[in-house]
């Protein structure tokens, strides 16, 4: 990993973004159902993007898009919602120190799938990292 490749610093950020989510999800949600919570949490993010890409000038109209285009990112946006479904609900009865770690099981299971879908072929030394992290789940998960 080349830590002066920009994505990098992206990914990074998201990982930090993420765990705040957890934390700050697992406060919000107390007293609240998870589902209601979820819109809430999905109305703001639209509220905040809408603004950055307005901003930033990066508007463009979404009618022009293509049919394969709309197709994926429309089966992203059932699969992010589902997730966020699935993951709040998580944190309702759970601890975020447990639900949280099971959840990147997700880094698995893109590798598996990035293998699958996009032809993409991970050297071993990638795979041992992959397993690793699934142990780490594994073992992050199993009850005491």
């Amino acid at each position: 990993m080349t830590t002066s490749s920009p994505w990098v610093y992206w990914a990074l950020s998201s990982a930090a973004f993420a765990a705040l989510t957890a934390i700050f999800a697992k406060i919000g949600i107390q007293g609240v159902d998870s589902d209601l919570a979820t819109l809430v949490r999905t109305a703001v993010i639209m509220v905040v993007l809408a603004v950055f890409v307005w901003q930033t000038g990066k508007w463009s109209n979404p009618l022009t898009l293509s049919a394969r285009t709309w197709l994926f990112l429309g089966l992203s946006g059932l699969a992010t919602g589902a997730s966020w479904v699935c993951y709040f609900r998580a944190l309702q009865v759970g601890d975020a120190s447990k639900v949280a770690p099971i959840d990147k099981l997700s880094l698995v299971l893109v590798a598996v799938f990035a293998v699958v879908f996009l032809g993409e072929r991970p050297s071993l030394r990638e795979w041992a990292g992959i397993g690793m992290v699934a142990a780490g789940v594994l073992t992050l998960g199993l009850k005491r």
